[in-house]
């Protein structure tokens, strides 16, 4: 923020204005998951953390454009948030999953994470 203050003999008066700055959209590795590995029926929780102004929206996605099982009964192409978390994986969940990253500022940006399953 940046403050001008502006003074007559009558009365003070003050002025502010804001600056905002638009940044593209960058995934945190450290914050982020690795390749997993998972055994069969367990659950799994992939993590995506991104930077950016305005904060970016995250999205996941399998790499092949199959659908993501989250649960026995709920299977999507797509999910949004920060976290996936799957239930009670099985080898058909076995693949890589991007994570992408969006703000609105290009270059939209992806990472993959690998899940294999055990």
């Amino acid at each position: 923020m940046m403050r001008r203050e502006k003074y007559t003999t009558d009365r003070a008066c003050t002025d502010e204005s804001f600056f905002s700055f638009s940044v593209p959209p960058n995934i945190d590795d450290s914050q982020s998951s690795s390749d997993a590995i998972v055994r069969e029926g367990a659950n799994v929780t992939l993590t995506c953390k991104a930077t950016g102004s305005p904060i970016p929206s995250i999205r996941w996605k399998r790499d092949d454009n199959s659908k993501i099982t989250i649960n026995k009964s709920l299977s999507v192409l797509e999910w949004v948030g920060e976290t996936l978390e799957m239930e009670r994986i099985s080898r058909l969940d076995m693949g890589a999953y991007l994570c992408i990253a969006s703000n609105g500022i290009p270059p939209t940006v992806s990472k993959q994470i690998k899940v294999s399953v055990d």
